[in-house]
């Protein structure tokens, strides 16, 4: 009989490629069991990020290696199974130099030599990581240093509130300029079809006969 560990593997053999050809990494993968079902949970991410369109087009590329393996019985039947694909959260450690890569700029927590550190990625290379820490500059090579957890920044997402802001303000704006633009262009529309109403109006009255004159009666 497989064993979970073993099964896992195999599947992962058999996704690496797949996920490889379409540019990214596959960085987990889970299998777990749900009543008679299996839940295989895969993350995957490449360089500037995935967005819902690479998780869509990696999770039909999935998806298909597993159905080309179980027929050609590559790898144990896993019978009815739910496929979830997703990026990595701001919460998985940073533990390859690809992760320390694709977060630079932002602050981050690690151990260097056993000792707590904390400052913002700089730069990463083979060798290691350089860090901003309290306005001095850190290089750790990667022997020496430990998984590393992103920090959450309240003020960058507070300013991208406040762009967002802005935006919809100078939308507003815009609409206030078209409506009042409309009220404008209404208003001469009414005035001038009044003065063309009361002109017609006047020109019907003197055409009309007087009505009010009396009528001369004829005698012979």
């Amino acid at each position: 009989m497989t064993s979970a560990a073993s099964r896992q593997q195999q599947v992962r053999d058999i996704l690496d490629p797949a996920v490889s050809a379409l540019g990214y990494d596959l960085e987990d993968l889970q299998i777990s069991q749900a009543g008679r079902r299996s839940v295989i949970r895969v993350i995957v991410d490449r360089d500037g990020g995935i967005d819902l369109d690479a998780v869509a087009e990696a999770s039909r590329a999935i998806s298909n290696a597993l159905d080309e393996a179980e027929l050609s019985g590559a790898t144990p039947d896993t019978g009815p199974y739910v496929l979830e694909v997703s990026s990595p959260g701001v919460d998985r450690p940073l533990t390859e130099p690809r992760h320390w890569r694709r977060n630079i700029g932002r602050i981050v927590a690690a151990t260097a030599s056993g000792a707590a550190i904390s400052g913002r990625v700089t730069a990463v290379d083979d060798d290691g990581v350089s860090m901003d820490v309290r306005g001095r500059a850190r290089t750790v090579p990667f022997p020496a240093l430990g998984p590393g957890k992103v920090q959450v920044e309240f003020s960058r997402i507070e300013e991208a509130d406040l762009g967002d802001d802005d935006d919809d303000l100078g939308d507003d704006d815009d609409l206030d300029d078209e409506l009042d633009s409309d009220d404008d262009s209404d208003g001469d529309v009414d005035d001038n079809s009044d003065h063309a109403e009361l002109a017609d109006l006047s020109t019907d009255l003197d055409d009309e006969p007087d009505s009010a004159a009396p009528a001369r009666r004829v005698e012979e």
